[in-house]
């Protein structure tokens, strides 16, 4: 006896639907909602977000000065009396300064994050991440909105275009007040920043105004960044849990 055909997938299960064009609302809104639920499920209501090169290794002066900063970030957060995972580590994921962040969480007995991307040559994800908390994304777009959403403050390392392209959508988003939350944003490494970028040359040449320039803190000091984030967090952030724009 023949057996009755089973007919067409589901559309939900149709591979070749899911991967074409008419597809792509769905791709995209899936890169939403999947993160959404496994935050939700465990308790994450903001971040600390650093950003940074991919290339630096463990032991060179910027990899352990973000890995100090988040592990004493962390420590101050688990400290906080509160049952809600308040300004939890987020990095990109990746080597380096991102490495750097989610080790320094991870020794500091935090939850942390990693936002990663597909990428043609791509690297695995670091193995300090919180495996829970671990996320790949395939639009940029969709992961930017993930470092953007749930950040209570910013921490930018020496990095190269992705570090530069991060950093500037925020100032982008901070200037022209689409983002209407305080976002605290730290430069480190000062020599580096004055050399690559000329803020001082765009007043001069009035593409930005003087005051633009003050939406960063510039340091070379985990001291310094650690006690400016804490006390910016505190003043600014900390009776507002949850993710806004």
């Amino acid at each position: 006896m023949t057996k009755p055909s089973q007919g067409p997938p589901l559309a939900y299960r149709d591979d070749e639907f899911i991967d074409s064009d008419e597809g792509r609302p769905l791709r995209i809104l899936s890169e939403y909602l999947q993160p959404l639920r496994s935050f939700r499920l465990h308790r994450v209501h903001d971040t600390i977000v650093f950003f940074g090169s991919a290339r630096l290794k463990p032991a060179t002066p910027w990899y352990e000065a973000a890995r100090d900063l988040a592990f004493r970030l962390t420590r101050w957060s688990k400290g906080l009396d509160t049952q809600k995972q308040r300004f939890v580590v987020c990095s990109g994921g990746g080597p380096g300064i991102m490495e750097a962040a989610n080790r320094g969480a991870a020794e500091a007995g935090g939850l942390n994050i990693g936002l990663a991307v597909s990428l043609p040559h791509e690297e695995a994800p670091n193995v300090h991440i919180s495996r829970e908390l671990l996320f790949r994304f395939h639009y940029f777009f969709m992961r930017k909105f993930w470092f953007a959403y749930l950040a209570k403050a910013m921490i930018i390392f020496p990095g190269g275009y992705g570090t530069l392209d991060e950093l500037f959508e925020v100032l982008t988003l901070v200037q022209t007040k689409k983002m209407s939350k305080p976002m605290p944003i730290v430069l480190f490494g000062t020599s580096y920043w004055k050399e690559v970028i000329n803020f001082d040359a765009l007043v001069r040449h009035g593409t930005i105004s003087a005051a633009d320039v003050n939406l960063m803190f510039r340091t070379d000091s985990v001291d310094e960044a650690y006690d400016w984030v804490v006390e910016q967090l505190t003043a600014r952030s900390l009776d507002k849990p949850g993710a806004t724009l």
